[in-house]
């Protein structure tokens, strides 16, 4: 392996634009396996919790997230991964479950995009999900809410001119 690919700045140094990085990575191999850019998919994102199974039964229950993978890996880790309906980010269900050291109710500007944000906030309520009016500005409409610990999210509807 390449020395950039396990310590890119000790040999590039640090970076002062996008572009820079962009270029690295897309030198890193000569080009050969991933062309002029590399992908970076965010998939899974740690949600601190201090209860794991009423964190669960929120997010599956109440908001209609999908329960993929509930594993116990030994006595102090428990994988609880989420998915919202469509995404391609799953959460993993932190804190109490040995996995992460954020404090439950931490984690703030979690983000999840629909295409009708009355209706998404309709769904919400009509679970019995405590959720905001809609906020409507230039950029996209939204709604919020926040799970048991108080992890925030929000909910938006693109708003294209």
């Amino acid at each position: 392996m390449p020395d950039a690919l396990q310590d890119p700045a000790a040999e590039h140094g640090s970076f002062e634009a996008p572009e820079q990085f962009a270029e690295l990575v897309g030198t890193l191999d000569g080009g050969r396996r991933y062309g002029h850019a590399m992908d970076f998919r965010l998939e899974l994102v740690t949600v601190p919790v201090s209860d794991v199974d009423r964190a669960k039964a929120f997010y599956v229950d109440k908001v209609g997230f999908n329960a993929d993978h509930d594993h116990t890996v030994n006595p102090e880790l428990r994988f609880v991964q989420l998915t919202p309906p469509g995404s391609a980010c799953s959460i993993v269900l932190g804190g109490a479950s040995g996995l992460g050291d954020m404090p439950p109710g931490s984690q703030r500007g979690l983000q999840v995009v629909v295409d009708d944000v009355r209706a998404a906030r309709q769904h919400l309520v009509t679970r019995g999900v405590d959720v905001s009016e809609v906020d409507e500005t230039p950029w996209g409409h939204f709604v919020f809410f926040a799970d048991p610990d108080g992890n925030a999210w929000s909910v938006q509807q693109i708003v294209r001119p």
